[in-house]
């Protein structure tokens, strides 16, 4: 999988695409991922990537030129299946979402800053919008490392046991279910014995009805739905 991130912002992807299991999956060549300055793009002596927003209001707008140029250079050098716009009033982050674009072997992620990008870009360029909250960030940079830690830690070959996602909150539309390990006891507190029986059967009925209890206690929307 390739990911072209566009953002005036790229070094602060270096600590979270150094560790775990991103740095992993670069090591092993399982992910590509470049960042690209729309300053690069910017034709002003400046520099500059943003402006004041017509009709007036606070705040200013990341400019319709640098981006558009930016996205269309990297469309003539390859297809991409999405390119992505991380934003507030996106549509909101779910696994769902991550296992469609663990599938997917191009993505591009534009970061905004400021009050937004120019509309034009939404409504010409961009593919899909996400958002990862119902709040507000200072950039998307936050947002895209969180949405590409999603989709990579699914891709195959990248976890050391490939079953461990499938278990994950969220891939049923059930929270995971408690987990335990050493000691068996700690001032009192014992691990249940199911989990310690060795009866598969039985621990996987346990979980399951422990997922689904968690899930009503703490997401029923997840049920519902």
């Amino acid at each position: 999988m390739r990911l072209d991130i566009i953002t005036i912002f790229p070094t602060m992807f270096d600590s979270p695409f150094s560790y775990s299991i991103i740095k992993r999956a670069k090591e092993k060549g399982l992910i590509e991922i470049n960042f690209i300055n729309p300053r690069d793009y910017a034709t002003n002596k400046h520099k500059s990537v943003d402006d004041y927003s017509y009709g007036g209001g606070a705040g200013m707008v990341m400019m319709i030129e640098p981006i558009a140029r930016c996205i269309e250079k990297l469309q003539k050098e390859r297809t991409y299946d999405e390119i992505i716009y991380l934003c507030p009033d996106g549509r909101l982050m779910d696994q769902q979402t991550a296992n469609l674009l663990s599938m997917k072997m191009n993505l591009i992620l534009l970061c905004g800053h400021y009050k937004g990008i120019d509309e034009r870009i939404r409504e010409h360029y961009i593919t899909t919008e996400i958002s990862i909250g119902n709040y507000v960030l200072s950039g998307g940079e936050l947002a895209a490392a969180v949405l590409t830690d999603s989709i990579v830690r699914l891709l195959p070959g990248v976890l050391s046991d490939e079953t461990s996602a499938l278990s994950d909150s969220f891939q049923n539309n059930l929270l995971s279910p408690p987990v335990y390990t050493r000691p068996r006891e700690f001032k009192g507190l014992k691990v249940p014995e199911v989990l310690l029986s060795g009866n598969e059967k039985e621990i996987q009925e346990w979980r399951l009805q422990k997922a689904i209890e968690r899930t009503k206690e703490r997401r029923p929307g997840l049920i519902d739905n």
